[in-house]
């Protein structure tokens, strides 16, 4: 278990799950409670190692993937102004 830990109650978890699951990404443990009465302690699950330098090639065989496809016709300062409306 991780030296950080979260209480909240059974509501909060119930209420917002995302809070949760951002706080156990993070690394942290969170002990769910019911009435002041410790329920579970809810930790993220191991996640698979993987090294830097294969991380850093998966990423740039992605991007160099998209830099290959067709360039967009649209400018982008026409695509920005259209997302503002």
């Amino acid at each position: 278990m991780s030296d950080i830990v979260k209480t909240i109650t059974l509501r909060t978890l119930v209420r917002e799950p995302l809070k949760v699951k951002r706080m156990t990404r993070a690394g942290q443990s969170v002990r769910v409670t019911d009435r002041g009465e410790p329920l579970w302690v809810i930790q993220a699950a191991d996640a698979p190692v993987v090294d830097e330098a294969t991380r850093r090639r998966e990423i740039d065989a992605l991007l160099d993937e998209v830099l290959r496809g067709p360039r967009s016709k649209i400018p982008l300062s026409k695509i920005i102004l259209e997302s503002r409306r």
